[in-house]
């Protein structure tokens, strides 16, 4: 099973918005094995613009911050058949375009699932599921099982 993980997941660990988040983001992160998580080039620049913007730390740092979760991580990259794949997303199911190129990438990279809580819960395409971990409903059992086993 392969997950994606989202720009919300990645920023959380990284101590932007709460504590709460930032504590149940870096639990997730610790019960999935690292070879089963990748992570969109999209989802690597989009952190650098919350970690510079948002949470105003020196690019320098954010810099850092991201080539590590870069060498940690297989970086689906964003290439000319996910930004079509992105588009078709964007146009028939009215994603935003950018969150269209992180489930396109995740489809490409063939995942299971894309953990995210921007976007839609239980939403399916070409295979990938979005779950959101910071939700009301329960995990799919898949799912749940694989975070159950941890590393």
């Amino acid at each position: 099973m392969r997950l994606v993980l989202d720009t919300n997941i990645l920023a959380y660990v990284e101590g932007v918005n709460t504590t709460e988040q930032q504590l149940t983001a870096a639990s997730l992160i610790k019960r999935i094995p690292t070879q089963s998580a990748v992570v969109p080039a999209q989802v690597i620049g989009e952190l650098f613009n919350v970690l510079t913007r948002k949470a105003r730390r020196p690019p320098s740092v954010a810099r850092t911050v991201c080539a590590d979760w870069a060498r940690n991580y297989e970086v689906i990259p964003t290439t000319a058949a996910v930004l079509s794949d992105a588009f078709d997303l964007a146009t028939q199911h009215r994603l935003a375009t950018w969150d269209a190129v992180i489930l396109a990438a995740a489809a490409r990279a063939d995942c299971d699932y894309l953990l995210s809580e921007d976007m839609q819960d239980g939403f399916s395409w070409r295979g990938v599921t979005i779950a959101n971990q910071f939700g009301a409903t329960p995990l799919p059992m898949a799912l749940a099982a694989l975070l159950a086993t941890g590393i």
